[in-house]
């Protein structure tokens, strides 16, 4: 008789959470989706890179860490500036 696979019919979560690394995950994902928000609003205003580095008073180097996937670490701060520099707010809740 072969073995039969465990991962059959489990979720996505399950096998993160199995593999240790669901929380990075979400993390990742939460991230990524915002800065891809931010992206999006900079191109429909047409705020370039400068000028929105210049709004959050940062430098080029610190937005391009921003937006770029899979960088986890950005802080609410930095992305508290940025959602500011365009005319925008962010909103965390608990669900």
């Amino acid at each position: 008789m072969s073995e039969r696979n465990q991962r059959i019919g489990s979720s996505l979560n399950d096998f993160l959470r199995d593999e240790g690394i669901l929380e990075k995950a979400r993390a990742v994902a939460i991230k990524e989706a915002v800065a891809f928000q931010i992206q999006q609003e900079m191109e429909k205003q047409k705020i370039s890179k400068v000028e929105m580095a210049r709004r959050m008073k940062t430098s080029r180097a610190a937005l391009d860490r921003l937006l770029a996937p899979g960088n986890a670490s950005v802080t609410l701060q930095s992305l508290t500036r940025a959602a500011r520099a365009i005319g925008r707010e962010l909103h965390i809740e608990l669900v």
